[in-house]
C-alpha cells in the first residue's frame, strides 16, 4: 500500500495493492466543509492523476470517492467563479473568452468529465450523500456508479442561473420518459432508486457496506484487459448490491411524461404547474420552477433539443460555448449572489419572465467567437465515448 502524500490536499491520491500484483488508484475529494465542492485545483490534479493511472499497466482500475459522510460532491465551486464574473463584468469587455477563469474551470472540468466517459479501465465511483451538478459530472461517466440510501442527486442549475451542464444536456435526454427534462426545470432530487432508474447509477449498496466492497475489490484477482475487468467488477458489486427501490420519479413517470410532451417550453411550464402538488416531491418542484430563473429553462430546453443528434464531446463543446455566455452576461452571477453571497435568496432574474425567455433571446448564448478547430476542447474524440 503506497502511503497518502498530503492528507490536507484537495484531492487525496492512493494506490493498494491487489492479489496478483494489479493496483487499485483511489481518488478521493478532500474538502468536506465544501460538501467536497469541485474547483479548478481539484479538477486538475483529478485529471492528471487519471491520466497517469490510465498509462500505468499495474494499475487495474480507479475508484472514486468523496471525504465525510455528508457529500460526494456537490457541485462546483460557485463562489471562485462569482469573483470571477464581477471582474469580467467590471472590465467592460464583450469577448467571453477573456474571463480567464471561467474558460480555465468550465474547459478543466469538461475534459475531466470526458476522461472519465471515455475512460479505458474501470472506475468506480461511490455517490454517498449528495451528487449535484458537477458531482453528477464525475459520477456519470464511470463505468460503475454506486448509490447509497442517503444518495441524492440533482441538476439544481435553475436556482443559481444556470444550466445543466457538465455533460447534462446529454445525459438528460437518455432519462426515460422525457423525465430529463422535467429534472432541468425543477431540480428535483432523485434518491437511489430513481437515480438507477434514470440511468445515472448502476447499483444500490447500504453505505455500511463501504469497507467490505472495498476489502473485496482488494482481494480480488485482477487481469490485465480491461474487458475482463469490467465483468469482474459487475459481478463483485452485484453480490453486494440491493433492490433499488421505487422512488417519486417512477411513481409518477405517466403524469411527468404527460406534462414534458410538448414541443412548447410554455405549454410545458404550464403543464409542470398544474400537476397534483399532494405528493411534496411534486409540490417542491413546482415551485422551485416557478422561483428559478426564467433564462435558465429556456437554455437547458434549447440545450436538451440540439444536443440529442450531438456526440457527447460535441456535447461538451456546445455547453462550454454556453457556459462561457453565462458567466458573462447571464443569470449566473445572479444566482449566485442570491443564494451565496447576499443571501437574501431574492433573485433578480433577467429576463424575468418564461415569456420573455424567448428561443431568439436564448441564441445569443450558442455563438462561438471563434473557430471550430480553435475551441478549446477540440481535441475531444468521439471514437471512444460511451453509448449510453
Amino acid at each position: 500500500m503506497s502511503a497518502v502524500a498530503d492528507t490536507a490536499a484537495p484531492v487525496l491520491f492512493e494506490e493498494r495493492i491487489a492479489r496478483a500484483g494489479k493496483r487499485i488508484g483511489f481518488a478521493t475529494l478532500n474538502a468536506p466543509a465544501t460538501l467536497n465542492g469541485l474547483s479548478l485545483e481539484m479538477a486538475r490534479l483529478l485529471d492528471a492523476q487519471l491520466a497517469r493511472w490510465a498509462a500505468d499497466g499495474h494499475v487495474a482500475l480507479v475508484v472514486l470517492r468523496g471525504a465525510g459522510d455528508k457529500a460526494f460532491c456537490a457541485g462546483g465551486d460557485l463562489q471562485a467563479l462569482y469573483r470571477s464574473m464581477l471582474d469580467y463584468r467590471a472590465s467592460g469587455s464583450d469577448d467571453v473568452r477573456t474571463n480567464a477563469y471561467a474558460a480555465n474551470f468550465f474547459a478543466t472540468e469538461y475534459r475531466l468529465d470526458h476522461r472519465i466517459h471515455t475512460y479505458p479501465k474501470p472506475i468506480l465511483c461511490w455517490g454517498h450523500g449528495i451528487v449535484m451538478g458537477g458531482g453528477i459530472g464525475l459520477m456519470s461517466g464511470a463505468s460503475h456508479r454506486i448509490v447509497t440510501e442517503r444518495s441524492k442527486l440533482a441538476f439544481p442549475e435553475i436556482t443559481v442561473g444556470l444550466y445543466p451542464d457538465v455533460g447534462g444536456s446529454w445525459l438528460l435526454n437518455r432519462v426515460p420518459d422525457r423525465a430529463g427534462l422535467f429534472l432541468a426545470l425543477t431540480g428535483a432530487p432523485l434518491d437511489a432508486g430513481d437515480a438507477v432508474h434514470a440511468g445515472l447509477a448502476d447499483y444500490y449498496i447500504a453505505q455500511s457496506m463501504h469497507d467490505t466492497v472495498r476489502d473485496a475489490l482488494l482481494d480480488a484477482y485482477w487481469a490485465d484487459d480491461a474487458e475482463t475487468n469490467r465483468a469482474r467488477l459487475s459481478e463483485l458489486l452485484a453480490l453486494h448490491a440491493q433492490p433499488a427501490g421505487t422512488g417519486p420519479l417512477q411513481r409518477h413517470r405517466v403524469e411527468i411524461a404527460k406534462a414534458c410532451a410538448s414541443d412548447s417550453l410554455a405549454a410545458i411550464v404550464v403543464a409542470i404547474d398544474a400537476l397534483d402538488a399532494g405528493d411534496p416531491w411534486i409540490a417542491h418542484a413546482r415551485k422551485t420552477l416557478a422561483a428559478g430563473s426564467p433564462g435558465s429553462a429556456r437554455l437547458g430546453y434549447e440545450l436538451q433539443r440540439r444536443a440529442a443528434g450531438l456526440s457527447l464531446a460535441d456535447t461538451f463543446r456546445f455547453e462550454y460555448v454556453t457556459s462561457l455566455h453565462c458567466a458573462a452576461h447571464g443569470d449566473f452571477a445572479e444566482g449566485i449572489r442570491a443564494l451565496l453571497i447576499d443571501k437574501d435568496r431574492n433573485p433578480r432574474w433577467n429576463p424575468a419572465t418564461f415569456a420573455e425567455a424567448t428561443p431568439a433571446w436564448a441564441e445569443t448564448f450558442f455563438h462561438a467567437s471563434w473557430a471550430a478547430s480553435a475551441h478549446p476542447l477540440a481535441d475531444l474524440a468521439a471514437s471512444a465515448e460511451a453509448s449510453s
